[in-house]
């Protein structure tokens, strides 16, 4: 048999298609817009009632993590749209824009944050009503952490980086929010410049999650994958019956949709039917075993056997 066979066919896979999962990540995203907002203007009203900067920072950082919301839900909103002629794989890589949008923010907060903590070091000031504050603090971890939770579940079940990066903002944030708690009860204790120290140590948690965010993002803007990924679709690929050998794998992501791209080898004095058949069982095995998997492209090649007498 010689010559290919490709399968560019759209498919929305076994696990409730690519609407569903995007939909999943719509969902999340204005339930987090939701929570952070309604957490961030509680925070705001006990900001003008006692006049703390540290509370006022971790405000800022609150509200900052709510609109990080926006580029995410533009992005999947995008994503929903159909494939054309321009964009014939859709506008799913939206969602990679999105990523670079939150990393930026997360880089904002983090310079916002050690700005704060160096100005208190130098002019330290003590709030008013501290009990408020380290309620408001407390409001703020426990606001954030649950969002965070939620959309880095969400995130890595659905497959969306963007969403895993804005949930580990949140995470910072929260942080920052258990920050403010620290420093209250450390001004209650008289210790002074408690809001500057307590606010570098935020500062460090977040540069070090601005890190692992940006790491998220930029291996899935350079088409990254994983071993493992690759390793199960060869794998997959090769129990096929009819399947020789795997010349070629590959795999990407546009947004949280996974394509693959493969290539392989099977008896080459079959008919062009057959080869079509096994390709087909290769696509759909595919389709079934590898999780997020949207759509595999399979070019069949006959397998060329070594001549007698060489190795």
């Amino acid at each position: 048999m010689s010559g290919s066979h490709e399968h560019p066919h759209e498919h929305v896979g076994p696990a409730g298609g690519s609407w569903s999962t995007t939909h999943h990540g719509v969902r999340a995203t204005w339930i987090s817009l939701v929570v952070l907002g309604a957490t961030a203007l509680l925070q705001l009203a006990i900001v003008a009632i006692s006049g703390s900067v540290a509370l006022l920072a971790d405000t800022i950082h609150n509200l900052t993590d709510a609109l990080s919301a926006l580029p995410l839900l533009i992005a999947f909103h995008l994503g929903m749209r159909p494939p054309s002629r321009r964009y014939p794989y859709g506008l799913h890589r939206a969602e990679d824009l999105a990523g670079v949008a939150i990393v930026l923010m997360i880089l904002v907060s983090a310079v916002f944050a050690g700005a704060e903590a160096l100005d208190r070091l130098v002019h330290p000031e003590e709030p008013d009503r501290l009990g408020l504050v380290l309620g408001a603090g407390l409001l703020g971890f426990v606001g954030n952490e649950a969002v965070a939770l939620y959309r880095i579940r969400v995130g890595r079940r659905i497959g969306s980086a963007a969403l895993v990066a804005d949930g580990l903002h949140a995470r910072t944030d929260g942080v920052t929010s258990l920050g403010v708690v620290v420093s209250a009860l450390a001004t209650l204790a008289g210790v002074e410049r408690a809001d500057a120290v307590v606010g570098l140590a935020i500062t460090l948690v977040i540069g070090w999650t601005l890190v692992r965010a940006a790491r998220t993002v930029l291996h899935r803007i350079l088409d990254g994958t994983d071993e493992e990924t690759i390793a199960l679709i060869e794998e997959v690929t090769s129990s096929i019956p009819g399947v020789e050998h795997v010349t070629e794998a590959r795999a990407r992501w546009t947004g949280h949709r996974l394509r693959a791209e493969l290539s392989i080898d099977v008896d080459p004095g079959i008919s062009v039917e057959r080869g079509h058949d096994i390709a087909e069982l290769v696509r759909a095995a595919l389709l079934r075993d590898v999780p997020r998997l949207a759509d595999a492209a399979v070019h069949v090649d006959p397998h060329e056997h070594a001549p007698h007498g060489r190795p």
